[in-house]
C-alpha cells in the first residue's frame, strides 16, 4: 500500500511538474485585419517556433479574425518586438503559462481516485469505465473497439436500457490530447445518465428509447503524454518511417477530403494528416465501429475545446450539407438551450466558414457515411485559459453541455430516419 501511495505521489508530482518547462511562456492573441497581417504571421511562424492554439496552424488564419498562440520564454522578446515593429495589435492572454497550469488543479474536491469535478488520469478513467459498468449492469455495458498505437485498449461504453433495434447516438471525447475538458464531459454525461435515470423524465425517456455509445478518450496515448511529459501535446503518439517527428492529428486522418485543405503533409506539424486516411489505429477503430453500426447510429457528436462553438459539416469544403437549413436551426436551438443555465454564448454554423477549413475531420466523415446529425462541440472557454481550463469550471461547463446534448438527443428521437 505504501509503495502504491508513493507511486501516486510521484505521478502527481510529475504531472504538476510537466508544467516546469512552461515557465515564463506566454499566450498571445493577435488581431488579424488583412492579408498583409497574415503574411507577417507566416513570416513570424517560419522564423520562430510557435504553438498555434486557435486556429490550429498558421495556414488557417483568415482576415478579420484573432489568432491565439503560445511562445517559449526565450522567444518572447523576439515575438513582441516583431509584433510592435509591424504594428500588429495584440494582447497577452496568459503571461506565465506555468502558473496557469498549476492553477488548473483548483478543484475543492480532494478525492483520491476518480472524481467528476477533477481532471482524471487515463489510469483512473480506465478503472472508472470498469467500475461504472459493473455497478450499473442494466444501463451500461463496456466493450473494446480497438487498441491504440502503444497498445492500449479503447473502451466504448454503451449507455441505455436494453431493447431491440434501438436507434443510437455516438459521442466521443479526447481526440486532441491537450483538450482535457473534453474527456471530463464524456465522464460527466455517463454519471448524469445513471444518476437521473428513473428520476428525471427526459433522461429516462432518452435512455429507454435510445442508446448512447460513449468513447471517453479517443487519443489515449496522447492524453497520457499530456499528464507525464508535455501538457501541450495534441496528436497521437504514432511513429513514421523516415522522420523523427511523432504523431498524427487524428482529426485530420479521416477519409473526408483527406489532406486537401487545412491539414499538413509534414509529420512535424500539429495538423499532420498522416501517411494515409485511417492510418492511425485510433481513427481506424472508431471508423470501423461506426461503419459496422451505421444502420442504428442516427447522430454523431464529437467533443473538443476551445472557443464555444457548435459546428456541423462541412469543414473540408465550403459546400453546405443537404439538410443545411435543418442543421442550422437545430444548432441555433441547441446553443440557445445551452445558454439558459450560465449564459454561456456559443456561435454555430458550418465548420469551414464558422471556424476554418480543415479536411479529414470525423464529423464530415460521419455525415458522409449517412449520419444526418453530425456535430462538433468546441467547449469553454474563448481563450482566457484556452486548453488549461481550471477544474473549477468542469461542473458549469459539463452542466450546460449536458443541456445541449439532451436537447439534441430529444430532437433526433423525434426525427428518426
Amino acid at each position: 500500500m505504501l509503495a502504491f501511495l508513493l507511486l501516486v505521489t510521484l505521478a502527481l508530482a510529475s504531472a504538476h511538474h510537466s508544467g516546469e518547462h512552461f515557465e515564463g511562456e506566454k499566450v498571445f492573441r493577435v488581431n488579424v485585419e488583412d492579408e498583409n497581417h497574415i503574411t507577417l504571421l507566416h513570416k513570424l511562424a517560419s522564423t520562430t517556433q510557435i504553438d498555434f492554439w486557435k486556429p490550429d496552424s498558421v495556414t488557417q488564419i483568415k482576415p478579420h479574425s484573432t489568432v491565439d498562440f503560445r511562445v517559449k520564454a526565450e522567444d518572447i522578446f523576439t515575438v513582441e518586438d516583431f509584433l510592435e515593429r509591424n504594428e500588429l495589435q495584440y494582447e497577452v492572454l496568459i503571461s506565465n503559462l506555468r502558473s496557469v497550469l498549476e492553477g488548473q488543479f483548483d478543484s475543492q474536491v480532494r478525492a483520491t481516485g476518480h472524481s467528476y469535478e477533477k481532471y482524471n488520469t487515463w489510469e483512473t478513467i480506465e478503472a472508472w469505465t470498469q467500475q461504472v459498468t459493473s455497478e450499473n449492469p442494466d444501463l451500461i455495458s463496456r466493450r473494446t473497439i480497438g487498441t491504440t498505437f502503444e497498445g492500449r485498449a479503447m473502451y466504448l461504453l454503451k449507455v441505455g436500457k436494453a431493447g431491440p433495434n434501438k436507434p443510437a447516438i455516438f459521442m466521443d471525447c479526447g481526440f486532441h490530447a491537450r483538450e482535457w475538458i473534453s474527456p471530463a464531459f464524456c465522464q460527466w454525461f455517463v454519471r448524469e445518465a445513471i444518476r437521473t435515470y428513473g428520476h428525471e423524465i427526459h433522461m429516462t425517456e432518452l435512455l429507454d428509447e435510445l442508446d448512447f455509445y460513449v468513447l471517453p478518450v479517443v487519443n489515449i496515448d496522447g492524453y497520457i503524454y499530456t499528464w507525464t511529459k508535455n501538457r501541450m501535446w495534441r496528436k497521437t503518439r504514432s511513429t513514421q518511417a523516415g522522420t523523427t517527428c511523432i504523431g498524427t492529428d487524428p482529426n485530420r486522418n479521416f477519409d473526408a477530403g483527406w489532406c486537401q485543405i487545412g491539414a499538413s503533409r509534414s509529420p512535424c506539424d500539429e495538423t499532420y494528416c498522416g501517411p494515409a486516411a485511417e492510418s492511425e489505429r485510433e481513427t481506424k477503430a472508431l471508423a470501423n465501429f461506426i461503419r459496422s453500426n451505421l444502420s442504428s447510429i442516427k447522430a454523431y457528436l464529437t467533443i473538443h475545446s476551445y472557443s464555444q462553438m457548435m459546428l456541423y459539416p462541412y469543414s473540408y469544403d465550403y459546400k453546405l450539407p443537404e439538410n443545411n437549413a435543418e442543421l442550422n436551426a437545430l444548432a441555433k436551438a441547441t446553443v440557445k438551450e445551452l445558454a439558459t443555465l450560465h449564459g454561456t454564448k456559443y456561435t454555430y454554423g458550418p465548420g469551414a466558414t464558422t471556424i476554418y477549413p480543415a479536411a479529414g475531420g470525423s464529423d464530415d466523415w460521419a455525415y458522409d457515411q449517412g449520419i444526418k446529425y453530425s456535430f462538433t462541440f468546441e467547449l469553454r472557454d474563448k481563450g482566457r485559459y484556452g486548453f488549461v481550463l481550471p477544474e473549477s469550471q468542469i461542473q458549469p461547463t459539463c452542466e450546460e453541455t449536458m443541456l445541449a446534448v439532451k436537447h439534441l438527443a430529444r430532437y433526433v428521437l423525434e426525427h428518426l430516419y
